[in-house]
């Protein structure tokens, strides 16, 4: 099956937007793949607004969202992988979702370290 966080995030952002809020967006800017405006990252976290007006050319994927917007002034891209947002929110109430830091470390199940045993199916006669 396809990861569930993407979903929930385009559901929430439509959600917030629905009901003429501002959605904001919480990323991990610590993540390798990240492409964010550095100089905005406090305890290695960004605040992203999301809001139609605020952005440009919005995508938001199953792998990352992405979009044009302004930082003072000047047009930046925004290159968010999913597995690094930490929670969708609206700016008025903050309601919303935070993501576990464990769901979006890299997105890959762990391997285990050696095959599962196999075991011949066996039957029972219950009484």
């Amino acid at each position: 099956m396809t990861e569930l966080k993407p979903y929930l995030i385009r559901s929430i952002y439509e959600w917030i937007v629905d009901n003429d809020l501002t959605p904001y967006l919480q990323v991990n800017a610590n993540h390798h793949a990240a492409v964010l405006p550095m100089q905005f990252v406090e305890d290695g976290k960004i605040i992203l607004n999301l809001r139609p007006l605020a952005v440009e050319a919005l995508c938001l994927g199953n792998e990352a969202i992405e979009f044009n917007t302004r930082f003072s002034g000047k047009s930046t891209y925004i290159n968010a992988p999913v597995s690094a947002v930490m929670a969708i929110y609206a700016k008025e109430n903050g309601r919303g979702m935070v993501f576990d830091i464990d769901d979006s470390q890299n997105d890959i199940p762990p391997t285990p370290s050696e095959p599962p045993k196999k075991t011949k199916p066996t039957l029972r006669v219950l009484k």
